[in-house]
């Protein structure tokens, strides 16, 4: 998989990428929000790193995250993409994601990524349903989802213990016809 934007190539993960998707995936700052993904140690890495690449492969495929770099400099910034979670007769059921070094933060890169993420998910991979998340702390985030034209769902005090405390998460979603509608306007 490869995909573009005026700014980004977001593309499968390669072999020669460990040493950056571990980078990344074990950074406290990148990861502070995704604690439950952060990786903790080289041999974790090198697990989840090994099903990643065997997913790509499948033809049923589930895992759909991508390595985002700059296309100037091809300097990876993030990740950003979605994992099936459902095989439906209406289309696939997603949840969607991304992250990046807190250096390219707020300049758009995260929103844009996204944007081309969604248009490929529903145009190209059969995709009905696209949910995401975040903590309602994470203004960032939720900027994101926002800037997409993702429809706020639930708004959920005391949801999610994070960094010693119940947290409120927020919950948004697009459906192939809202992204439709979005798309046409």
């Amino acid at each position: 998989m490869y995909l573009e934007t005026p700014r980004l190539i977001l593309r499968d993960y390669e072999e020669a990428d460990f040493e950056s998707y571990y980078r990344l995936k074990s950074s406290p700052q990148t990861m502070y929000y995704l604690q439950d993904i952060k990786l903790t140690s080289l041999e974790e890495a090198k697990q989840d790193f090994r099903r990643v690449m065997e997913d790509q492969k499948r033809p049923d495929r589930r895992f759909y995250f991508f390595h985002v770099e700059d296309r100037q400099t091809h300097e990876q910034l993030g990740s950003s993409g979605y994992t099936i979670n459902h095989f439906t007769p209406a289309g696939k059921l997603a949840h969607a994601g991304y992250f990046f070094y807190p250096r390219y933060w707020n300049k758009g890169y995260a929103t844009e990524a996204l944007k081309r993420i969604l248009r490929f998910a529903f145009e190209e991979n059969s995709v009905y349903r696209v949910s995401t998340g975040c903590l309602a702390e994470n203004v960032g985030s939720e900027q994101v989802m926002i800037k997409c034209g993702m429809v706020k769902e639930a708004q959920r005090p005391g949801w999610e213990w994070h960094d010693g405390k119940l947290k409120t998460r927020l919950e948004y979603r697009l459906l192939k016809p809202e992204w439709e509608y979005l798309s046409n306007s």
